[in-house]
């Protein structure tokens, strides 16, 4: 290898190497932090959206609950009131 084409490799790995680190320097290697970030956010949005529908399911349950209860205490104020002596 004639020492003009070694030269030339060497011109060429410096050149690479200092094009990554500049982009290093830009931000552009940071995208996998916008990734992480926007997982993140999902990933909160997603529990939330679980938690809210957990409490909307419980409190579909007490209402249905109450309304039982509510029918048990009419059902026995009737029987109480007219049903046999």
């Amino acid at each position: 290898m004639s020492s003009i084409t070694k030269c030339s490799k060497a011109w060429v790995v410096a050149a690479s190497i200092g094009a990554v680190e500049a982009l290093k320097d830009q931000g552009f290697c940071r995208w996998n932090y916008a990734i992480r970030s926007i997982h993140h956010n999902a990933k909160n949005n997603i529990i939330r959206s679980i938690s809210q529908a957990k409490n909307k399911l419980n409190s579909i349950d007490q209402n249905t609950r109450l309304g039982e209860s509510e029918e048990s205490l009419r059902k026995v104020m009737y029987l109480s009131c007219w049903g046999p002596n």
